[in-house]
């Protein structure tokens, strides 16, 4: 294997995500820098795979950097692993590429599990342009403050939360940005895998009715001027709110049916035996 740093994204829940390429990367390179050292055993486990592992988190990556790049100038190949998904999305990872490009060090992504794109493509909000912003301020002002300065943005907001800050964080962004469409997308890939879909106050009072809110959190609200996603209005309601908004009949059949995936032809049949 060809000395390198090589980025490799693995499972964000379920263990059988992981891809061919990944696995043969793992049992192939000489060193495993890892978030947590103790997280990644189980999956090495799993798979019957042995490497030497060093961490590599939050507080020590500065340091691990270097010592990365030095390895693999002296001809190692170091694959590093975050907890679940890419490294270096809301994970460490950022500083190491960061060193490898400084010093002439080839890095090579490995594809796989990432949680921004599994929660988007299944959210039922647009996916033709997005804005991931990872955490959000902890504070109640900041985070109001910096939703307030995407209210104009049209892409989904995509947004990384704590399950203990998600019930504020909802209020926040209902007071920024209006009661808009949102999803909360929980423990993507497990067990318990959960996408609570609707307005930005009713996911809240959804969710506040129940004794806790755990495990991994996506949030995504929907842009400026989204339609509501088909789940949240029947296709006959849109045709009619589109004609109300001034479009003609034609129009808002043909805009209706492309939101919902389907042909003009059935757009019109649906609304046609809503008549009857």
């Amino acid at each position: 294997m060809d000395a390198a740093v090589y980025l490799v994204a693995t499972p964000i829940g379920n263990l059988e995500d992981i891809t061919l390429r990944a696995l043969r990367t793992l049992r192939e390179c000489d060193l495993i820098a890892c978030e947590d050292t103790r997280h990644t055993r189980k999956l090495l486990s799993r798979y019957e795979i042995q490497k030497p592992l060093i961490s590599c988190h939050e507080h020590n990556e500065h340091e691990r950097a270097r010592e990365i790049v030095e390895r693999v100038q002296s001809g190692q190949a170091v694959a590093i692993v975050s907890d679940a998904g890419l490294p270096g999305i809301s994970d460490p990872g950022y500083r190491v590429v960061q060193a490898a490009i400084a010093a002439g060090v080839r890095v090579i992504p490995i594809p796989g599990p990432s949680a921004v794109d599994t929660a988007v493509v299944a959210s039922g909000l647009p996916t033709d342009s997005f804005l991931y912003l990872g955490f959000l301020p902890a504070k109640s002002g900041q985070r109001i403050t910096a939703l307030e300065a995407l209210a104009g943005q049209k892409p989904t907001l995509v947004i990384y939360e704590a399950p203990h800050r998600l019930l504020r964080t909802l209020e926040d962004a209902q007071s920024a940005l209006g009661d808009r469409q949102a999803v909360v997308a929980r423990e993507l890939t497990k067990t318990h895998e959960e996408f609570l879909r609707g307005t930005l106050s009713e996911t809240h009072a959804n969710l506040a009715a129940r004794e806790s809110v755990k495990g991994e959190i996506v949030l995504l609200i929907a842009g400026a001027g989204a339609a509501p996603p088909a789940a949240a209005l029947p296709l006959t309601e849109r045709v009619r709110q589109l004609i109300a908004e001034g479009a003609s009949p034609m129009a808002a059949l043909k805009t209706a049916a492309k939101e919902y995936g389907i042909s003009k032809r059935e757009a019109y049949s649906l609304v046609e035996d809503s008549k009857t």
